[in-house]
């Protein structure tokens, strides 16, 4: 039998299950409420291994539940750190066109964010450019002032202060291995025991579509890791990037392409890029898990999208493996940096997910069950929107909850 019983039970302690607790527990002041996490600390996976930025909203699709969020996050997570005195810097960014090609698509970029409400969006030449970023490169580019950075390690933190301030229970180290009906509630089997929930959400991140078949269902995504590397600029040039820094990305791939980000702490990332992980944690080029790797090989979306992507694939590696090619991608951004100006920084792993077609799932997914909601695909701008993503799947289980 479970050794204790809730109304509501959450897996993952990361930012999006965090954040939903919180959520969850304004909706439901009354309700028990449990988050299991694997790790003995939270956000110890995507939600503490990201880039820190605030994006602004410009990158979405108008009408997608991921420019809606985004957009609306971005305003909640600045009013959040205020109020919490989470630092945080509004340094702007600069996407840069470093072509006659990728002009059309900074100008779509433009029409995207206006669509989406981004404000003080503005397209500048390069003499305009120059006054924002006086070292950086290209024909033309498209300034965002309100995009910026913060630690999104200490929002987590905070949401989890919060969560058990409001009366929640975080257990840590505490990773499910089975979950089953029984007596109209989930019981989640875990490493620190057996809890029963009448309602579970799924955030479990990289292992959501593990987690989803334990609990009976056949996913129609599966998650695909793909790692994201980065160099940071030595201190003695740090004064070649005062904002942030992007490329125009590629409309085919959710992936932003390299670029350059302060750190709210201090310093600048370079990168990332986005290579195949051979481990759902592989932050490492060596890491490799061969369940999870077989896992993959099996699925038959894995090699649709191989087969669709792979010059795109073939190119990330080479700047994976290659300095010069990577800092090459750098130097159409900031013509003036060098191989010698960077140094070897983190990595990142991000959860994809892939369907059965080979397509790369690009807005965020959510799949309701009987007492269960899986959180299926939450990537960039999860961090970002994780207010109002935290608030809409709240919203769900108060609506089922409550049936």
């Amino acid at each position: 039998m479970p050794d204790q019983h809730y109304d509501i039970l959450i897996i993952g302690a990361g930012i999006v299950g965090l954040s939903t607790a919180m959520h969850v527990l304004r909706l439901l002041p009354d309700s028990r409420l449990l988050v299991v996490e694997k790790e003995e600390n939270i956000a110890q996976h995507q939600s503490g291994h990201n880039s820190g930025v605030i994006h602004s909203g410009i990158y979405y699709k108008p009408g997608s539940l991921k420019a809606r969020l985004c957009v609306e996050g971005a305003a909640a997570m600045l009013g959040f750190c205020q109020e919490h005195n989470i630092p945080y810097k509004q340094c702007g960014k600069l996407v840069i066109a470093t072509n006659e090609a990728e002009l059309s698509r900074l100008a779509e970029l433009f029409a995207r964010g206006q669509a989406n409400g981004v404000l003080g969006l503005k397209m500048m030449d390069m003499e305009q450019m120059r006054e924002v970023e006086p070292h950086g490169g290209g024909l033309r580019g498209l300034y965002v002032p309100g995009a910026a950075i913060t630690d999104y390690g200490a929002v987590c933190r905070k949401y989890a202060e919060i969560v058990t301030s409001r009366g929640g229970t975080l257990v840590r180290g505490a990773k499910v291995e089975g979950l089953t009906h029984r007596d109209h509630r989930i019981v989640a089997e875990t490493t620190s025991g057996a809890f029963a929930g009448r309602y579970v959400i799924n955030c479990a991140g990289l292992h959501s579509d593990y987690v989803s078949r334990m609990a009976g269902q056949n996913p129609e995504v599966r998650i695909v890791p793909f790692r994201g590397e980065y160099y940071c600029l030595v201190p003695q040039r740090e004064h070649l990037v005062r904002g942030l820094i992007y490329p125009v990305p590629d409309s085919r791939f959710p992936f932003l392409g390299v670029h350059f980000t302060p750190r709210i702490a201090g310093g600048v990332d370079a990168g990332p890029n986005a290579v195949l992980a051979f481990k759902r944690e592989g932050y490492h080029r060596t890491d490799f898990n061969l369940s999870e790797t077989t896992c993959a090989m099996r699925f038959p979306g894995f090699w649709r999208m191989a087969a669709r992507y792979w010059r795109y694939g073939i190119s990330e590696y080479h700047r994976s493996l290659s300095k010069r090619a990577f800092v090459k991608s750098l130097k159409t951004l900031v013509p003036n940096v060098a191989e010698s100006d960077f140094v070897a920084g983190g990595s990142g792993v991000r959860a994809q997910a892939v369907a059965n077609d080979g397509r790369l799932v690009d807005d965020f997914n959510f799949v309701r069950a009987k007492n269960i909601l899986h959180v299926c695909n939450v990537p960039s701008p999860a961090a970002t929107a994780s207010l109002p993503i935290g608030r809409f799947i709240a919203e769900i289980a108060q609506e089922e909850i409550q049936v």
